[in-house]
């Protein structure tokens, strides 16, 4: 009899339990991303649910717009948010068309990284009068009221640091107080990109004074943006340009220093160099943007010399809280409010940190980092 009793004590308590356990549902330590969404008896609150996001980005033939397109697309999801990500190949008409298929289909916001501002003001308009808030991704948005915030890097910032690196590893102060001094080229970016003002900007508030003391000397004496600055951010173009320069005024002196704005410019340079006959015994200093895959591969053998580490992980968070904040109505994090003319206003804005990568701490960075894997810099 006591056996049947504390048989039928523990039959209960199993069952009390299991009623406990039904009523009280999952807490809120227990969602899988805390900080982007809630969770109430059971029940997961996301703040995109039945919302649509709309991303235009410039092109695919860089691999760093498919990082970001990707890295935003996923933070969104994650939100709840659904996506249209679209790339208008570097055509401005068909960014155009994009984004008025995205206001045509009543987006709740849109990101946008220009091919060219000047050509999306009036599809722009139309997004501000159907009440599509808009935000500008990496390049700014100008001559436009519709732009609601602006995500970017500190795009005067890479410049500046292109140049004190270019300044660090040739040891210019050195060749000057010594009466030496390197050649150097520059390969600037598009003039449709504002961003490529600002980093050329930053370039030339460093190196100005070595050009006008003569401790650099541009041959070919195309020192201007506007005698620098490579429409699309051609690779192409870049190549063609270094090739014109090693033949017209390096036949009989070497190129000390490629000054490039972008990765994508020093597979040309690289190209043109090895047409040229350069070897690792006069291989010159090569710089870039963006620590492309192939760029960090050719750092580490030595075919480019540095490159401009940005983590497009970090941008495109700050980029989708400023698109949840616009959505729900609450305000993102920004960081400054006084750079950014656009041509009717400033525009709110937030500026990641850009940082040198170099043979000398690219595992430290990219590697640790969780950028890239070791197996992926191997391959």
């Amino acid at each position: 009899m006591k056996k049947l009793f504390a048989l039928l004590l523990a039959l209960a308590m199993v069952l009390s339990l299991a009623a406990c356990g039904e009523k009280t549902g999952s807490t809120p330590s227990e969602s899988t991303n805390p900080g982007t969404e809630t969770t109430t008896g059971g029940e997961t609150d996301k703040p995109g649910e039945g919302k649509t996001v709309a991303i235009a980005m410039p092109t695919q033939s860089s691999e760093r717009w498919i990082k970001d397109g990707d890295n935003m697309k996923a933070q969104l999801e994650a939100l709840g948010y659904e996506v249209l990500l679209q790339y208008a190949e570097d055509d401005p008409q068909q960014q155009v068309s994009q984004i008025e298929n995205f206001v045509a289909q009543m987006v709740d916001c849109i990101v946008i990284a220009a091919v060219d501002s000047g050509a999306l003001t009036t599809v722009e308009a139309q997004a501000k009068t159907a009440g599509i808030p808009i935000i500008a991704y990496d390049r700014l948005l100008m001559d436009t009221d519709a732009v609601s915030y602006y995500a970017s890097f500190d795009n005067k910032g890479v410049g500046t640091a292109i140049a004190n690196y270019i300044v660090d590893a040739k040891d210019l102060e050195a060749a000057r107080a010594a009466g030496e001094s390197y050649t150097i080229e520059f390969f600037m970016g598009s003039p449709d990109d504002n961003n490529a003002v600002l980093l050329y900007q930053g370039i030339m508030e460093v190196l100005q004074p070595y050009l006008d003391d003569g401790t650099l000397v541009c041959k070919t004496g195309r020192t201007s943006f506007e005698e620098t600055c490579i429409l699309r951010w051609s690779q192409e173009t870049a190549q063609q340009w270094c090739e014109n320069y090693l033949s017209g005024f390096y036949a009989d002196e070497d190129l000390d220093i490629a000054c490039s704005a972008f990765d994508g410019f020093s597979y040309g340079i690289r190209s043109a160099l090895e047409g040229a006959g350069y070897t690792e015994a006069n291989w010159p200093l090569i710089t870039g943007q963006d620590a492309e895959l192939m760029a960090v591969k050719n750092i580490i053998s030595g075919k480019q010399t540095m490159s401009i580490y940005k983590d497009t992980r970090l941008l495109a968070e700050k980029c989708v809280t400023m698109v949840n904040a616009v959505v729900t109505g609450s305000e993102p994090e920004i960081n400054d409010t006084e750079t950014y003319d656009n041509g009717v206003f400033v525009v709110p804005s937030y500026l990641c940190t850009p940082q040198a990568v170099d043979v000398n701490n690219y595992e430290e960075l990219l590697v640790d980092g969780g950028y890239y894997t070791a197996e992926e810099l191997a391959g």
